[in-house]
């Protein structure tokens, strides 16, 4: 279980478990996810309720005012006014014997219990999956906004040269409007790159309902992710089937849906009660305002369905369909939780091939600029050479920060979809970010 509060130091320089754990503790949807859990759970006391006894006592105390109109010995209209107190206590006993409904309704509301857990699971799952994405989005952009700002370093470099150039006569005014026209280019892909930072924090912001600081950032060099994978695709996929709390959720629908039919056909039986009463009353009639009365009854009430117009069999067919409906669902979530298996996991070890291969083309990227630098500079290349492979190294940066925060994504939602992400999981995920 989280803490039971999670404030964040803004000061700090936050981790991946910094934000989880704050999430998990601040997240709307999570919290509305367990008070859920915590209200499904009364389903089956209440069911169980209804197979013990019920009882109940009533009591009343009431004053009486009567006229009666009447004739004396003399045959003469005559009114005689009465006023009496009476009252009523009874204390009453029913024990269900036969109700076919109730072993029904006992095992929906278990199966309620069970889909609202799930759905708590799923939550838990997602949250990760989300605090992650967002995470790495929010570094994504801050990395994009430092490669944008490099790159401008760069070009006021280059105008500044091209200008003093063409100031002393051996540089052109068309290679100075070039780097200026890169130059512009970039300063509005800074103001796209801040947009962006700031949206991504607000993002993060909101999943932990405060401020946030400084961002722990990925290790490059750390190769630990790519052991949090292991197994096949098909291993991968049987573990979602069993553990993904989407199917589970479903298929405690499914068993809901099933008691349903059952409780539906319940109602062309018969139900059995044994009673038990005692009664006390005391002047409760105008003939003999001063009796009293004593009751006592033990006895077994029958209750037979005789008809309907239909209800019962509409009911039943009304829940069989919906069973049929979300046994449909469940098969088409299987499915597609496999495609989404198939995706995630291709992300992870096919993202790691091609992190690999990035990191091949960023020290290629290197060299072909300063290869493009020096030629400029021995009159074999043109500005626009060493320009263009200036951006073909920004390119594949800003593809290589992708791929790697892709490929971390990817494995955090792999363990999500197939409903294993917990405490050790996000230790070992954020064991790659360094302070």
């Amino acid at each position: 279980m989280p803490p039971p509060s999670a404030k964040l130091d803004p000061e700090a320089t936050l981790t991946l478990m910094d934000v989880w754990r704050a999430a998990m503790v601040n997240d709307r949807t999570l919290r509305a996810a367990r008070a859920g859990a915590q209200a499904a759970m009364e389903r089956a006391p209440q069911a169980r309720a209804q197979a013990l006894p019920q009882v109940q006592f009533s009591a009343s105390q009431f004053a009486n005012n009567v006229a009666r109109d009447g004739t004396n010995t003399l045959n003469q209209p005559l009114q005689i006014f009465d006023r009496y107190e009476s009252s009523n206590q009874t204390l009453s006993v029913r024990q269900p014997l036969i109700r076919a409904a109730l072993p029904h309704q006992l095992a929906q509301a278990r199966w309620v219990g069970e889909e609202a857990q799930a759905v708590l699971r799923r939550e838990t799952q997602n949250l990760a999956a989300k605090v992650a994405g967002t995470y790495l989005e929010a570094l994504l952009a801050q990395d994009q906004l430092t490669l944008v700002q490099a790159q401008q370093r760069f070009l006021r470099t280059v105008v500044a040269a091209e200008t003093r150039a063409l100031a002393a006569g051996s540089g052109t005014r068309t290679a100075v409007d070039e780097a200026t026209a890169r130059l512009d280019l970039n300063r509005a892909q800074e103001l796209e790159a801040r947009q962006a930072v700031d949206l991504t924090r607000r993002q993060l912001e909101v999943l932990v309902n405060q401020p946030v600081g400084r961002l722990a950032r990925l290790d490059p060099q750390d190769r630990s992710l790519e052991g949090l994978v292991q197994g096949g695709l098909d291993d991968w996929v049987a573990l979602a089937l069993r553990s993904s709390p989407e199917v589970q959720a479903l298929q405690a629908q499914l068993g809901q849906l099933r008691e349903e039919v059952g409780k539906a056909r319940a109602g062309h039986f018969p139900t059995v009660d044994l009673v038990a009463q005692a009664q006390r009353s005391r002047s409760e009639n105008v003939i003999n305002p001063q009796a009293r009365l004593t009751n006592q009854l033990v006895g077994v009430q029958v209750n037979v369905p005789l008809y309907n117009a239909g209800f019962v069999n509409s009911q039943t067919r009304q829940a069989s369909a919906e069973a049929e409906r979300t046994r449909e669902q469940l098969e088409a979530l299987r499915l597609d939780l496999g495609v989404r298996i198939h995706r995630e996991y291709r992300g992870v070890t096919e993202g790691a091939l091609r992190v690999r291969s990035l990191e091949v083309a960023a020290r290629s990227a290197d060299v072909a600029l300063d290869s493009a630098t020096k030629s400029m500079a021995a009159g074999v290349r043109s500005l626009v050479d060493v320009l263009n492979a200036e951006q073909q190294r920004a390119q594949v940066l800003r593809d290589l920060a992708q791929a790697r925060y892709l490929s971390v994504a990817s494995a955090v939602r792999l363990q999500a979809l197939a409903g294993v992400v917990d405490e050790e999981i996000m230790m070992r995920i954020g064991a790659i970010f360094k302070p």
